[in-house]
């Protein structure tokens, strides 16, 4: 029997990945990566002076992504029938005694893609998860400042939720991430108005990563770039 490797390679920088997430790629047989079709991925694009030569790539190709709304029963049907494939495909080879690494960008266990086959292959093959820095962490490092002080109190919200929830969670909390924003850019900003916060907020797109810029959102002037931006508002509670 041989095992699958939930690999976090961390927010985009090779330096930020670990030590044990760097062996474990650099000694893969089989390397197994998310990607939307006709993409290279994310990920894999990630670890491309790393991958040892003659390595088997098995690309994960999403059905469906921003084609069909998520709260279409369509999206998750979807969804859970290709995941199920996948890891029926990686089923397969561990039980041959392979060894898998499956590439994840930042932390598999924060809002990753791993997540869903983890779920299904966890209890009949062996499965280790390592872990990594996440993509939110790299962001407010970026701004150089830090997210929270003393008590406060951080909350981590998705782009995709509605405007009336956002401003919900928004108000109630002292330090901020958005994720997920892309087509959500502009219900984002205007919940971050009517809570108040727009004023204190960053935006930070590509964390890390040799193309990472970051300003004030009540700044930008530029188009957001969908994936890989973050919106953080550092929280400004007790210090000594």
């Amino acid at each position: 029997m041989g095992k699958i490797y939930g690999l976090g390679l961390g927010p985009g920088d090779l330096d930020l990945m670990s030590v044990k997430a760097h062996r474990l790629l650099t000694g893969a047989k089989h390397v197994a990566y998310f990607r939307k079709a006709g993409r290279k991925g994310q990920a894999r694009k990630m670890v491309d002076s790393l991958l040892p030569e003659g390595v088997i790539e098995f690309p994960m190709e999403y059905p469906v992504t921003t084609e069909i709304p998520v709260t279409d029963p369509r999206y998750n049907e979807i969804l859970s029938a290709f995941y199920a494939e996948v890891a029926a495909h990686l089923r397969t080879l561990v039980e041959s005694g392979e060894d898998i690494v499956v590439l994840c960008e930042g932390d598999p266990f924060f809002y990753g893609s791993f997540m869903h086959l983890y779920t299904r292959l966890n209890e009949v093959v062996p499965v280790e998860v390592v872990p990594a820095i996440t993509g939110m962490s790299g962001a407010w490092t970026a701004t150089g400042q830090p997210i929270t002080w003393g008590d406060d109190v951080l909350t981590v919200l998705m782009g995709t939720l509605e405007e009336k929830d956002l401003v919900r969670h928004m108000d109630d909390t002292d330090a901020l991430v958005v994720m997920k924003i892309g087509r959500n850019f502009d219900k984002v900003v205007r919940a971050l108005k009517v809570a108040g916060k727009f004023d204190d907020a960053w935006i930070v797109q590509f964390a890390t990563m040799p193309n990472q810029s970051m300003c004030k959102l009540s700044e930008m002037t530029e188009k957001v770039t969908p994936y890989f931006s973050i919106i953080v508002v550092h929280g400004q509670g007790r210090r000594p």
